[in-house]
């Protein structure tokens, strides 16, 4: 299995560029950023540091959108820093959420999105590519491999995801509701012609090490941070296309405070109860983090996102590294025997 880290762009740069280098130094492979340019720093100024702090480290936006960014401007970004770090960069996107609602525009369509992605990997990787009836082409460009993956939840984006990413962010660490996903993307592989396994698997969530009590105070924000998706899902699908055990905890969800998005405290997350936060993020002592690591590799999670940004981060990068990662080091996708709940 492979460990990424998500930050916050709410560090300091100095601290930034701390965290960056003490998650290579733990074995972290990836490393990513939250896209939300007027909640927080500009991510490709982050990702430029980063890129030059680190050695080994994959890069990457966790996720950006075709919409705040256009493609051409991302994709002229990407392969400059492609430049910079020699080849090590990686493009997490979806249709927006954050960054288009701070702004009051909703996100991006599914077809927009797809259509970015072409373009953004074409121009990345040197080819010319037709957007919006011109030719377009970065003749600078070192052609770099740009791997894309595409964060969601609903069928039509599995789909989508199945016929034309390299991989799937998948925001919660829920091992069943993992399944769920995989097979929809495994399904649209298949009907693509693409061989099995072309999608890799994230799993992208919270870790905090301690008591139950502690872990679920410092993480309770994020099943509120997912329940903004389940909510387009539950407007664009109809209920019994979707699995109880993702819609079902949105019922008590007064609204959303976007100024106080993936926030520790945040009364965003009031209506959130202990079971869901359980189940959506990695809590515990550090054996409970194994336990729940090698469930969702059974499930098919080949890379594990850690969203630091729960307090403590540069204690959670060390005990990872001494703990956890070398316990799953390696672990397989479907590999694994942990029973399943």
């Amino acid at each position: 299995m492979d460990f990424g880290f998500t930050l916050k762009p709410e560090n300091d740069l100095a601290r930034t560029v701390d965290l960056t280098k003490r998650a290579e130094a733990n074995g972290f492979t990836y490393g990513w950023l939250f896209d939300s340019h007027v909640l927080w720093r500009e991510a490709y100024v982050l990702l430029t540091l980063m890129g030059q702090a680190s050695e080994r480290l994959r890069l990457g936006t966790c996720v950006t959108n075709p919409a705040t960014r256009e493609p051409s401007v991302t994709a002229s970004a990407l392969a400059v820093l492609d430049e910079l770090t020699d080849g090590r960069m990686d493009l997490g996107i979806g249709r927006g959420d954050s960054a288009r609602r701070v702004l009051g525009k909703p996100p991006t369509t599914m077809a927009t999105l797809e259509e970015a992605i072409t373009v953004i990997r074409d121009l990345v990787e040197g080819r010319s590519v037709q957007y919006e009836g011109t030719e377009l082409q970065l003749p600078w460009t070192g052609s770099w491999k740009l791997p894309v993956w595409v964060a969601g939840y609903g069928p039509m984006a599995l789909a989508m995801t199945g016929r034309v990413a390299d991989g799937l962010i998948i925001q919660l660490a829920d091992p069943d509701l993992i399944r769920w996903f995989v097979d929809q993307v495994r399904e649209a592989e298949a009907a693509a012609g693409r061989p099995a396994g072309s999608v890799r698997v994230q799993a992208a969530a919270p870790a905090h090490v301690g008591s139950l009590e502690l872990c679920r105070k410092r993480t309770r924000w994020f099943p509120a941070l997912v329940s903004n998706h389940v909510v387009d899902l539950v407007t664009k699908y109809p209920r019994d296309r979707l699995p109880q055990a993702l819609t079902g905890y949105i019922a008590d969800r007064a609204g959303y405070d976007y100024h106080h998005h993936a926030e520790v405290g945040s009364t965003n997350s009031a209506f959130v109860g202990d079971e869901v936060t359980d189940r959506f993020c990695v809590l515990g002592s550090v054996d409970d983090h194994v336990a729940k690591l090698r469930l969702l590799a059974d499930a098919g999670v080949e890379q594990f996102n850690v969203y630091l940004m729960n307090g403590d981060e540069e204690e959670i990068l060390e005990i990872y590294g001494r703990d956890i990662i070398p316990s799953l080091a390696s672990v397989r996708p479907g590999e694994t025997t942990a029973p399943r709940r």
